[in-house]
């Protein structure tokens, strides 16, 4: 009996489990649609947006319900949760294409319900749900869902709202990459009256090189739809800015695009203006760009000629590519200058594989041939399908990939055309290949530096052209490993070991440099953040090389300017060097007085917390580097260090209590009747160990021995951002 109620219990539960499962699913499509998507699980409410497809097709067949459905979209889409957000958008594109299947029962329905919400998601603050509405976007577009007035009525200007100089960086950024990916589908009427401004301003945009990189890389693709006009009007004065910018990237990407660039101009604006500009690029100081241009110069080289002209050349590689291709099709097909649109039917026997002996059955074939069967297409001549082997398929996979174009290549082009330079054209081709016969001794000598050592000592000149090139090329991962020649002006880089390089300078010569080392932080990549803590970290090593007036006149505005750095990792790499400057200051009592000062009406007085939580972490430096006595601390730092006890913000509290339990009052002289804040000191404390947070609490009356304040002060931070 027991084990029969057992089974019986067992039973009842499983039938408590299926009524609980049944009662869901009782529920109509529009039930569950309503009961989910107020639901306070995030999951739950991405699973709503997961399922809106499958929904519409449940009710498609009545148009009150799927109007409904449509309603409930444009709620989950006002959500607080981007990855539901997120979710959304993804499915609009599929939701799109169900309405446009079914439109007669929901007429309008993108237009009304799901556009809307690709508009808005397009500047929403979050970085996934923008570009998941970037790409559903492109997306629609491409699928010819959107109808032309919606894109130039609601898209285009919003994605022109966002390229405007008070948008943020990356924002910009991606709106000016999807305007141009957009360019050839909304064609060119609307590309010209509303895009092409737009990016003629952001081609010139002075304070992120990454947009004007976006430009360059696009820049192919706008001449195309712009046209000709267009092009040479609005589009080259841009074009001839970007070849000359100061990133090297920007550059690159405008050698790369040449070819389209070029093939929109003119023959006489290719002939006169681009030729000399590709030379520039082809000559350009960064190899980087000089590559790029290379593989580019012989499509811009086939740009001069036309279909019947004889001035465009063909590089031996790509003969010697083409022979081997075609090699095997010879017994089967006839040669190019043997074709002829006008074929006829004598000659299109010559272009079969036959002999002569086979030719006469074939003529008395001919004419057995019945009625019906005189339009069969396999009567008529056509190109023979040729046969593939696999042997040779697996040939060309072992196959050497084509040699590089050499010195050697191109003087016998230049040869070649030489005695044909009378021609505009060639002369601008001769002149583009003998730019890059220089460039390619340029590479050579940069090989020569850097693959001769004993040399490049000997003659410490022949490197220092080099290694300046190095030094300011922009990837970290290059001027990191760069070693430059003594007594350039490039080692003042900031990813460069400074110190070793200037202490082999003159002091007069040393000095020179302080007036330019403000530029560092005027960066062209706000992003990179790591070369601003680079620099910190390196102006540490260099108080030592100059005077404390000079500190104070130079140094001291680059480390303040550090210490207010959005990013967290910078700020507390300056306050160090805040600390170091004070240790430097700390022999000229005038200097000292007013940086201490300057330091409590920008940190202490604050009105952010993060700032005065830093004024307190170089009080705890300053104490623990010894990098000022500590009758110059009591006078001038702790008094004000002592009114952070009422700051409103528990973090600024737990790291005051940390700096007088840790750092203080383990110095004699705060504990003694010599100190003559003792009592205002023991009174802060007394107050933060009755303090109502319990952080500040604990620190304020314990000594925990594992805990030094470098390492809690990283993490009660702020963010990085």
């Amino acid at each position: 009996m027991a084990d029969l109620s057992l089974l019986q219990d067992s039973q009842e539960d499983t039938d408590g489990l299926l009524d609980f499962v049944s009662q869901d699913e009782m529920l109509t499509p529009l039930g569950r649609l309503d009961k989910y998507i107020s639901s306070e699980n995030i999951f739950n409410r991405q699973m709503v947006a997961r399922s809106l497809l499958d929904t519409l097709r449940a009710v498609s067949e009545d148009e009150r319900d799927c109007v409904s459905v449509l309603e409930q979209i444009d709620r989950l889409a006002d959500d607080p949760e981007p990855t539901v957000r997120a979710e959304l958008m993804e499915q609009i594109p599929h939701i799109a294409i169900f309405c446009q299947e079914h439109r007669p029962s929901i007429p309008f329905a993108f237009s009304k319900y799901l556009l809307p919400i690709v508009v808005r998601y397009l500047s929403d603050q979050n970085n996934l749900v923008r570009k998941t509405s970037q790409a559903a976007l492109l997306v629609l577009l491409e699928q010819e869902l959107m109808e032309r007035g919606d894109v130039e009525s609601l898209v285009c200007p919003v994605l022109v709202d966002l390229t405007a100089p008070d948008s943020s960086d990356d924002v910009k950024t991606e709106a000016m990459a999807i305007i141009c990916k957009m360019a050839p589908m909304v064609g060119k009427d609307v590309t010209e009256r509303l895009f092409l401004p737009r990016f003629c301003e952001m081609c010139c945009d002075c304070r992120m090189f990454h947009v004007r990189k976006v430009c360059a890389a696009n820049f192919g693709d706008m001449c195309s739809v712009v046209g000709g006009e267009a092009t040479e009007e609005l589009l080259l004065p841009r074009f001839f800015q970007l070849c000359s910018d100061n990133v090297w990237g920007v550059r690159k990407a405008c050698a790369e695009c040449f070819m389209s660039v070029s093939s929109a101009s003119s023959p006489e604006v290719r002939r006169t203006r681009l030729s000399s500009l590709f030379i520039s690029l082809i000559s350009d100081p960064s190899r980087w760009v000089r590559q790029a241009a290379f593989q580019s110069l012989g499509p811009f080289i086939s740009t001069f000629a036309g279909p019947c002209s004889s001035s465009g050349q063909f590089f031996r590689d790509e003969e010697q590519s083409g022979s081997q291709t075609h090699s095997t099709d010879a017994e089967t097909v006839c040669p190019p200058q043997e074709q002829d649109e006008s074929l006829t039917a004598d000659d299109s026997q010559k272009c079969l594989p036959s002999s002569s002996s086979s030719s006469e059955e074939e003529e008395e074939e001919e004419e057995e041939i019945p009625e019906q069967e005189l339009f069969n297409s396999f009567h008529f001549w056509r190109t023979p399908i040729p046969r593939l082997d696999p042997e040779l398929e697996l040939e060309e996979d072992r196959r050497p990939p084509a040699p590089p174009l050499d010195r050697k290549h191109l003087q016998e082009l230049i040869e070649n055309l030489e005695p044909h330079i009378d021609d505009p054209d060639v002369k601008a081709q001769v002149d583009v290949l003998t730019a890059a016969l220089r460039a390619t001794a340029l590479d050579s000598g940069l090989e020569d530096a850097f693959l001769e050592p004993q040399a490049a000592r000997s003659n410490p000149f022949s490197s220092q052209q080099p290694s300046e090139h190095l030094s300011a090329d922009i990837q970290r991962r290059v001027t990191r490993d760069d070693d430059d020649s003594d007594g350039s002006d490039c080692c003042l880089n900031p990813e460069d070991e400074r110190k070793s390089k200037q202490q082999l300078l003159h002091q007069d010569t040393r000095r020179k440099y302080l007036y330019q080392l403000q530029e560092f932080l005027v960066t062209d990549n706000s992003r990179n953040w790591r070369f601003r803590s680079e620099l910190a970290e390196q102006l540490v090593l260099l108080l030592e090389l100059y005077s404390a007036q000079d500190v104070h006149d130079y140094l001291r505005p680059l480390a303040l300017c550090l210490c207010s750095d959005r990013v967290s990792s910078v700020r507390w790499t300056s306050y160090r060097l805040v600390s170091e400057i004070i240790r430097k200051l700390s022999s000229c009592s005038s200097l000292l007085v007013s940086f201490l000062g300057e330091l409590v009406e920008k940190f202490c007085h604050s009105q952010k917390w993060s700032g005065r939580q830093a004024f307190a972490f170089v009080c705890q430096l300053s104490i623990e580097e010894e990098c000022l006595s500590l009758d110059q601390f009591s006078e001038h730092l702790l008094p004000p260090l002592l009114q952070l006890a009422s700051d409103p913000v528990p973090n600024v509290r737990v790291l005051l209590a940390k700096t007088l339990r840790q750092t203080l009052l383990e110095r004699e002289y705060f504990v003694s009747s010599v100190n003559g804040q003792q009592e205002a000191l023991e009174h802060t404390l007394v107050s933060l160990q009755t303090d109502v947070d319990k952080d500040v609490k604990y620190f304020a009356s314990v000594h925990p021995s594992s805990t030094r304040l470098n390492e809690d002060a990283m993490s009660t931070t702020s963010s990085t951002y």
